[in-house]
């Protein structure tokens, strides 16, 4: 028996995380359809994208077209990035928040998004407590499943370095070893695997909200089969 198959909503595909998503979405068979939300085009073409380009600030006016089964969303920059605390939380919150708020209104039926390890609303670190503050918002939107991903620090290639992460990075193949039982959520995780980590979860179709750490992320990313 064929299922039906689905369409994917992806906003953050040019990003570190949005970008392995994407490739993923287009590959599974679950999606006939994937549509990439941007400011600018992606440099790629493929027979199941479709591409819109669109003013974030201005997202409501777009909302006829942000129509999908599974909404993935990798929005997400630094304040290095965004040059101040009130463009970064326009990005990480408001952006996010209002992208759940939309397709949540047009009847999507998962929504999954990209956080981070720490978030926390009432946490004195800027960057952990607004994510915090996005997961207590998207949470109780009438999705059928909201994901909420939370993945330490992230690997992979950037196009933008990050002298930061990149100390991680180095930190991380020095002394991972070392963090065992508890401490294995501190470990750096490929960006990839969050990717596959996400669409397992969506094939899984389940209700409810859940949290997914790093080490879930990880074994969910291992049973992804395409």
């Amino acid at each position: 028996m064929t299922l039906p198959q689905k369409t994917a909503l992806i906003a953050g595909a040019s990003g570190l995380v949005g970008s392995y998503c994407l490739r993923l979405l287009l590959q599974s068979n679950r999606y006939d359809k994937v549509i990439a939300i941007g400011r600018k085009a992606l440099p790629m073409q493929h027979p199941k994208l479709r591409q819109l380009i669109i003013d974030f600030n201005k997202l409501d006016t777009y909302k006829h077209s942000l129509i999908a089964d599974d909404i993935y969303c990798c929005l997400g920059t630094t304040i290095k990035e965004a040059g101040s605390k009130e463009n970064f939380y326009q990005v990480d919150h408001t952006y996010v928040v209002n992208f759940a708020a939309i397709t949540s209104a047009n009847f999507a039926s998962q929504f999954l998004v990209v956080s981070s390890l720490g978030a926390n609303a009432n946490s004195p670190i800027f960057y952990s407590r607004v994510k915090g503050q996005m997961e207590n918002t998207v949470q109780p939107m009438p999705f059928l499943g909201v994901h909420i991903f939370q993945p330490s620090l992230l690997l992979g290639p950037r196009q933008q370095k990050r002298f930061g992460e990149n100390i991680g990075a180095v930190l991380m193949k020095t002394v991972g070893f070392l963090l065992v039982g508890p401490l294995k959520k501190y470990k750096a995780i490929a960006a990839e695997d969050v990717a596959k980590a996400m669409l397992y979860a969506a094939t899984q179709d389940g209700a409810g909200i859940k949290m997914h750490d790093t080490e879930t992320i990880r074994k969910e990313a291992s049973l992804l089969n395409l």
